[in-house]
């Protein structure tokens, strides 16, 4: 629960939704263009970054610098920089990039800020569809084509009803792979690939579960912190903290969260 002043409260809400308007105005321009080139930050593998992050990034941290300088930043492109204010932003500029680069919309702006224990609010931003969903003080909504709405996560319903989503079918090592295949062999129905709009999606009350293995603080915090003020659960697989990243579940509420993690925590 947050322990901040109602002024503080207001003027992060503003800030976090300046910086989602920062991003937006940033990264589109690149966004199904012709000439988009991605760099790849992996020797072996593919882990790809574009202008597009870059460019995003910047913004978003020449705001901070001006508004909120006493914070710090952790950001995925250029790295974590110390504040003396107790507050850190978590930003993730592209999440989703090889889904960027592929032109699919399911990519988003991931915002956060809070302290040691995790996020108090948080942002997941899709520019190119225009929609925002929002989750912290005590709100949760989205803002987009059908207009503000609140968020609410879905009702319990048995794992045999649920739908699973994780945003590559290998999960994470084989291990981590074989734990969620078992969890979404006992649901309705599995889909892959969506990145951080499949969180958005458990907080919309659309998706039950979201499993993932491998991510850092920036792919989670800003998810996390929409999923909770929606009434969901996020965790790690033994159903401890996991605004760290590493292996998270999010839940649609704690029937179905409890129901995984008898699977999952067996990896």
């Amino acid at each position: 629960m947050s322990t901040l002043d109602k002024t503080t409260e207001d003027e992060l809400k503003r800030v976090a939704e300046a910086l989602a308007d920062a991003a937006r105005q940033a990264i589109l321009p690149y966004f199904r263009t012709d000439d988009l080139d991605a760099d790849n930050k992996l020797k072996a593998g593919f882990d790809p970054v574009t202008e597009g992050d870059r460019a995003a990034e910047k913004a978003m941290r020449s705001l901070l610098a001006k508004w909120r300088p006493d914070d710090g930043i952790f950001g995925e492109e250029f790295g974590q920089s110390e504040g003396t204010s107790g507050l850190t932003w978590v930003l993730d500029p592209i999440d989703g990039t090889r889904a960027f680069i592929s032109g699919a919309p399911t990519w988003g702006v991931l915002i956060a800020v809070g302290g040691p224990d995790g996020p108090t609010l948080g942002i997941i931003d899709q520019p190119y569809i225009k929609e925002r969903f929002f989750g912290g003080f005590g709100a949760a909504w989205v803002d987009g084509p059908m207009g503000r709405r609140p968020l609410k996560t879905h009702a319990p319903r048995p794992l045999s009803e649920a739908t699973i989503m994780t945003t590559f079918p290998e999960v994470g090592s084989e291990a981590e792979g074989r734990a969620f295949h078992d969890l979404a062999a006992k649901t309705r129905l599995t889909r892959y690939g969506m990145d951080c709009y499949g969180y958005a999606l458990v907080a919309s009350g659309q998706v039950d579960l979201v499993v993932e293995a491998g991510l850092q603080a920036y792919d989670i915090q800003g998810p996390m912190a929409v999923v909770q003020a929606a009434g969901g659960v996020v965790t790690d697989w033994q159903g401890g903290p996991a605004h760290n990243g590493g292996r998270v579940v999010a839940a649609a509420n704690a029937q179905i969260h409890q129901a995984a993690l008898e699977v999952l925590s067996k990896a």
